[in-house]
């Protein structure tokens, strides 16, 4: 278990405001909700946020939920929350929906994550695997079933899948990047939006395979074994320096959507403010890799300036 200091910006507690008759009057503490759902993925970070933001201003409350990227989209772009963490960028289909419901949002990076690959601990026969055989395991009908028919020197034993379902964004990442169509997925295998569920059912049985994000494998090393993954060059290992500098073929970034709305409420403001000035920090305590200073900086120049929409082009997925 990771302990952490809780770490105080200037953002203080109250606001102190100095008027024209030379008194100084200290305002109202911030109280009120912020709403935050979303990503399992981004979770821990937001989650991370949360604490040490909940402890400077106890008279807000901060709830975190993990519906899955796609799920908190749902909620967000009905108007139900004011903060949704996404393991990929919003979709047209959600972003129609936005406008149709006049959310208008600031997309946010916030971190980098490398999407890892893990088998049993006990798995002696696997250390690597390529994005090719991936997409022949995890594709619609798919006539993989066992070990063996990934390499004929492995066993002949079934595989047990286990994987994120149809709202996480880890799933619209994988299938798009690595079987090549959003969403398009063999069925038959045991899904969970809860990356803790996908990780208990890799770590009971020796010859499972799952996928899940870089800070959840990096809480439990002691329970499954990550793969090397060959994009087509050589086999690489999901370290963190493989991951920042692009080497790892299943690196990608991490956002929290903010809507502009929400953002005139002190609460959410001063949330959004303190997640960015900490996310170096908390991004790297809970397992994940930070963007550069310099991104960071645009970030929060974007949000200061509520600039709308989205941070980047749209990525194009990885040729598998």
């Amino acid at each position: 278990m990771k302990f952490r200091l809780l770490a105080f910006s200037l953002t203080s507690l109250v606001v102190v405001i100095f008027d024209p008759s030379h008194r100084f009057v200290e305002a109202a503490p911030i109280n009120g909700a912020v709403r935050v759902d979303g990503s399992s993925t981004v979770f821990p970070i937001s989650e991370a946020v949360a604490e040490d933001f909940g402890a400077m201003h106890k008279s807000v409350r901060v709830t975190v939920g993990t519906s899955g990227t796609g799920g908190g989209f749902k909620k967000f772009c009905s108007g139900e929350i004011d903060v949704n963490n996404a393991s990929r960028q919003i979709r047209d289909s959600e972003l129609e929906q936005c406008r149709k419901n006049k959310i208008t949002f600031i997309e946010l990076p916030v971190a980098i994550d490398g999407l890892t690959v893990v088998v049993n601990p006990s798995n002696n026969f696997a250390s690597k695997i390529s994005l090719k055989d991936l997409k022949r395991i995890w594709e619609p009908n798919s006539k993989v079933k066992l070990w063996s028919d990934v390499n004929e020197s492995w066993p002949k034993e079934k595989i047990q899948l286990f994987g994120p379902g149809p709202d996480s964004g880890t799933f619209d990442y994988f299938t798009e990047d690595v079987v090549g169509k959003a969403k398009s997925c063999r069925t038959d295998y045991t899904a969970s939006e809860d990356d803790n569920m996908i990780i208990k059912g890799v770590a009971a049985s020796r010859f499972s395979l799952g996928y899940f994000g870089h800070g959840y494998y990096m809480s439990n090393k002691n329970k499954v074994k990550a793969l090397l993954i060959d994009g087509g060059k050589a086999p690489v290992e999901p370290t963190d320096a493989n991951i920042a500098n692009g080497t790892y073929p299943l690196a990608r970034p991490l956002y929290i959507y903010v809507s502009v709305a929400s953002t005139t409420k002190p609460q959410v403001d001063a949330f959004v403010n303190y997640y960015l000035e900490n996310a170096k920090r908390l991004s790297t305590e809970t397992g994940y890799l930070p963007l550069s200073d310099n991104d960071y900086k645009t970030a929060g120049d974007r949000y200061a300036k509520k600039t709308p929409g989205a941070s980047a082009p749209k990525r194009k997925p990885s040729k598998s």
